[in-house]
């Protein structure tokens, strides 16, 4: 399984030349590429050659409204995220429901539910193929089913909104928001999940690449993880 990081920033005003596009990742094996999240950054610009297909984790802007114009190849999101999109003159639309594994050119997926938004509610992925599996959350205050959705998984791949500061807060009854990287290495090193990569980068992250990998690594040492942060362009090989 090949990814390449095709963008890692969020929902923010800061910009670098590390950080120029909304989070999007680029899953490739065996010649079938898949495209997970499209935000308004990439509106008229999918990547070309089109991928296979595009996944949706929600229905934010910066995960979606690169589809408003529609989309070259099937596109596959929840049932309450199409309600958001349910104007996009997308041709393809496949409807994935948590929890219950789907193929996708080739690569397998499995939508877990985790906390993040009340108005567009959001799911991370676990992706194998071959004999490699990873979870991908670019939004995340919690995974439901945390446990299963790790559970022997190569590389977790996680929202990089803040480092140590919680962005997490309350709406009604339910937790909205971002958890730390802090917290999220906490559950990496609890499920035995050593390799994580840090995108969807928040402000503190973008103004200064260099300082935040170096406290991100740190963190991660601390709890006997490797840990790195992503860039626009990193690529990855899971053997």
């Amino acid at each position: 399984m090949k990814l390449a990081f095709l963008g890692t920033r969020g929902e923010i005003e800061a910009r670098t030349r590390a950080h120029g596009m909304h989070t999007s990742l680029l899953v490739a094996y065996r010649g079938r590429r898949v495209m997970i999240d499209c935000g308004a950054d990439w509106l008229g610009k999918i990547p070309s050659p089109a991928p296979h297909a595009i996944v949706v984790t929600h229905a934010h802007p910066d995960h979606a409204w690169g589809l408003q114009e529609g989309a070259p190849c099937p596109v596959h999101a929840t049932a309450v995220a199409w309600r958001e999109m349910e104007k996009y003159p997308i041709a393809e639309k496949r409807t994935v429901e948590p929890r219950r594994p789907f193929d996708v050119a080739g690569i397998a997926f499995e939508a877990f539910p985790v906390a993040h938004s009340t108005r567009c509610p959001a799911v991370g992925y676990r992706v194998s193929a071959g004999k490699a599996a990873i979870f991908y959350v670019p939004d995340v205050v919690f995974i439901e089913e945390r446990a299963a959705a790790l559970a022997g998984v190569k590389l977790f791949i996680g929202d990089g909104a803040s480092i140590a500061r919680s962005f997490v807060r309350k709406r009604g009854d339910a937790l909205i928001g971002h958890a730390p990287v802090r917290t999220q290495l906490g559950w990496c090193e609890k499920e035995g999940v050593s390799n994580v990569i840090i995108t969807h980068c928040g402000s503190e992250i973008v103004r200064d690449h260099a300082a935040a990998e170096r406290q991100i690594r740190e963190l991660g040492e601390e709890r006997g993880l490797n840990v790195r942060l992503a860039y626009d362009g990193l690529e990855v090989t899971l053997r």
